[in-house]
């Protein structure tokens, strides 16, 4: 809102030809006429005494009126303007302008606090979370596959487990820039040691730091590892069926691997092994095919007897023996899913209709594995 002011009395001609509050706020020059009358719609002055805005006087005098430019006087130290304080006639008051500026100046404060706020509580390694909008892809790449590639490939590693009868390969996702990595438990279930290969072909050792078998679930620390390019976790409660999906991960040890879909269907529930036994039987025989059920019937060789069920998000992003543990990321870059299950055409088959990947994946949603992380980071073995 825009106001005017005037002293009463002070000026002959208040209202000027057109009528509008201009004049109360940059009075004009005297004129030889005699002045035109009141205008009964002005309203009336106001009870405090307003501060008005003096034009400069020609040469830097202060007895008239000079060429229109208005100045605004001096505000000393204390807030006091200087005419005020000489004489002690005005009290402080306050205009419009000067509202306006302090409102701008306590916005651009609390916008600037509120983000260093943030910064200060998350900090540079903890996991970076999205539940609205991210800028890991721009907003004009949204859905390409490339972009999505590009942004991504770097927070998606390779994990190699040692077992006592074989090896276990599989995949991870990088969640602190120091090193922390969600893959599915039962990738590193039964290690004797772990190798966690970066993109840029960098080699760690892993330490396990947690599981959850019920929901397959591992958090690996590397040794010595900074600057690592963290994932940004989105919201798989956003997640439909139909939306885009780009998978990442290692399937068959070929590093960085993508596949593209969409999300087949939601809230599928997937059983798996969470006997070490039997999980260490599967990945030493050299197939690499996770087994698990769905709709009672069994994928990929027998569960078990110790059996999990979880909801999963069902895609047809080509996923095969090694995507375990990868990242299923949306059409903005955040990762909505951990791969955790495949079905798999049996290697002894020589048909070529159950050759590679026939479309039937399944993921843990990431906001099961937000909700997991504090029990994971505490050392649980469950």
């Amino acid at each position: 809102m825009t106001e005017s002011f005037r002293r009463s009395g002070e000026y002959e001609n208040p209202q000027g030809p057109q009528g509008d509050a201009y004049q109360g706020a940059y009075p004009q020059q005297q004129h030889a006429s005699s002045p035109s009358p009141v205008n009964p719609e002005w309203p009336p002055p106001p009870a405090h005494q307003p501060v008005t805005v003096e034009p400069a006087a020609a040469g830097g005098g202060q007895g008239g009126y000079g060429g229109g430019t208005a100045v605004l006087p001096t505000v000393g130290a204390d807030g006091e303007h200087p005419e005020h304080s000489a004489h002690g006639k005005k009290g402080r008051t306050r205009g419009p302008m000067a509202l306006l500026a302090a409102v701008a100046i306590v916005a651009a404060a609390v916008g600037g606090g509120t983000a260093y706020a943030f910064q200060e509580l998350t900090g540079k390694n903890e996991v970076v979370s999205s539940s609205t909008t991210t800028s890991v892809v721009p907003s004009s790449k949204k859905g390409d596959v490339a972009s999505i590639a590009a942004a991504v490939s770097p927070s998606v590693v390779e994990v190699k487990a040692t077992l006592s009868n074989g090896t276990s390969t599989g995949s991870g996702v990088v969640i602190t820039s120091d090193g922390e990595i969600i893959t599915n438990n039962h990738v590193i279930s039964g290690a004797q040691s772990i190798k966690v290969t970066t993109s840029d072909d960098k080699s760690y050792t892993a330490q396990v730091v947690g599981t959850d078998s019920s929901k397959d679930l591992a958090l690996l620390k590397l040794q010595g590892a900074s600057g690592l390019q963290k994932a940004t976790l989105g919201n798989s409660d956003g997640v439909q069926v139909g939306d885009t999906v780009v998978a990442i991960g290692s399937p068959e040890g070929l590093t960085g691997t993508v596949t593209s879909g969409i999300v087949s269907a939601l809230n599928r529930d997937v059983t798996v092994s969470t006997d070490e036994g039997q999980q260490e039987q599967q990945q030493g025989g050299g197939s690499g095919q996770w087994p698990f059920s769905f709709g009672g019937r069994q994928f990929n060789g027998d569960t078990g007897s110790s059996t999990t069920t979880y909801k999963a998000i069902q895609t047809d992003a080509s996923l095969n023996p090694g995507n375990s543990g990868g990242a299923l990321i949306d059409a903005s870059g955040d990762i909505v899913g951990i791969n955790s299950a495949m079905y798999s055409a049996s290697s002894a088959s020589s048909s070529s209709s159950d050759a590679g990947s026939v479309g039937l994946g399944f993921a843990i949603p990431i906001n099961t594995v937000k909700s997991d992380l504090a029990k994971l980071r505490a050392g649980s073995t469950s």
